[in-house]
């Protein structure tokens, strides 16, 4: 069967928080299907709206890929032409759609994937990283062990470091990462591409006392961390002497500062107690 005369499925990104980003192929794509596929119809079928384009949306979210796929499959075989959609951004990075191109692919059924806006690359440049290589971890772990583990794996792994992580997880993600590499930049980057975009980076441990004291964080956010430099094992001590000060004027006893500096900063338990005294009589 010639391309003109079978169907496929295509893999359609769609912008991350600014309209203005959807491409002149996804556009076409979407146009030209017989059907949407979607994570979420109301956020597609708003998405279209939007673009003035009409089309019949199925919902087809990761649970729904389980049972359906092979039929979206079959009926791209028999000469639908299908596009797919997350939410936001390319299918297939930490959204659903993976499963899906491999069913068509053991299928024979041709796949297009259309390049587009990802919260991954776009972070990653914004961040204010140097390092030409980067590892994309997905979602950042919701539970403490499992962050140190995550974390501890990849202490020695030449490259940046990118995760995602829901506003209400950030200081508890700034923490974990300020306890495994005190001395490392890390960016947090915000509600990227939209009105309220923000791009913070500092070390962990600044970054934590900056959020710590915001009332309320919104937004999607991708954090990146440097990678492992020279001074890597060494404390940042002006960081140190900072988070210091905001937890005395918190109200922080010294032995809770000390137990901080050690935990956040990488003092040794002598320089955390000296430091932690020093600012509580300062």
């Amino acid at each position: 069967m010639s391309m003109g005369d079978a169907g496929k499925i295509t893999i359609v990104p769609t912008p991350i928080g600014n309209r203005g980003d959807m491409t002149l192929r996804a556009l076409e794509a979407l146009r030209e299907a017989d059907v949407v596929c979607a994570e979420d119809t109301r956020v597609t079928g708003g998405l279209l709206a939007g673009l003035d384009i009409s089309k019949r949306l199925e919902r087809l979210d990761e649970n729904a890929l389980d049972q359906r796929a092979a039929d979206v499959v079959a009926r791209a075989a028999a000469g639908a032409r299908i596009a797919y959609c997350s939410d936001a951004g390319m299918p297939g990075v930490s959204d659903p759609g993976l499963r899906l191109v491999l069913a068509a692919r053991e299928a024979g059924v041709d796949v297009e994937v259309l390049p587009g806006a990802s919260a991954v690359t776009t972070a990653y440049v914004a961040s204010g990283t140097v390092c030409p290589r980067f590892y994309f971890g997905g979602f950042f772990p919701r539970k403490s062990g499992e962050r140190e583990r995550v974390l501890e794996g990849l202490r020695t792994l030449d490259a940046a470091l990118v995760f995602y992580e829901s506003p209400h997880r950030l200081c508890d993600a700034l923490e974990a990462i300020a306890r495994a590499y005190p001395a490392r930049q890390v960016a947090v980057c915000r509600e990227l591409t939209k009105l309220h975009e923000e791009v913070v980076r500092d070390t962990a441990v600044r970054l934590c006392a900056q959020f710590n004291e915001r009332t309320q964080v919104k937004g999607e956010i991708v954090l990146v961390i440097d990678a492992p430099a020279a001074a890597e094992g060494e404390p940042d001590v002006a960081a140190a002497q900072e988070l210091a000060r905001a937890l005395v004027a918190s109200g922080a006893s010294v032995q809770e500062v000390r137990r901080a500096l050690q935990e956040q900063a990488g003092l040794s338990r002598n320089a955390a107690y000296a430091m932690a005294l020093e600012t509580a009589r300062d």
